[in-house]
């Protein structure tokens, strides 16, 4: 096989073993801010090297460079995204988790 074709395999691989972290730290983790933090950082590197990946498969073409512009809106607005669901949680006080909370449910579960 090719070395361009092994090379984009293995940078596809490492962007779909970050999407599925972030879809596990989506399911696992407590509160609406840590799954965004999770998703965002995770799903943003899953995507750019997945498309890089694609870019590298494909050479040098006009496909490639519209990939290129796909890798710079999803750097651009993905952590905008994430960070704008964000703080719109945090004005309509949505309240994050803390290792306190947990101990206060533990008790009641108990009564």
């Amino acid at each position: 096989m090719e070395l361009k074709i092994i090379l984009s395999v293995i940078i596809v691989s490492f962007g779909a073993f970050f999407l599925l972290i972030g879809s596990i730290g989506l399911i696992r983790l407590p509160d609406f801010y840590s799954r965004a933090h999770a998703t965002g950082k995770s799903d943003t590197l899953g995507i750019m090297l997945v498309i890089t990946g694609l870019i590298i498969f494909e050479g040098f073409t006009i496909n490639s460079a519209k990939l290129v512009i796909m890798i710079i809106f999803v750097a651009l607005t993905n952590p905008t995204a994430t960070n704008a669901l964000t703080r719109a949680a945090f004005r309509f006080r949505l309240r994050p988790w803390f290792k306190k909370d947990q101990k206060i449910n533990v008790r009641e579960r108990e009564k």
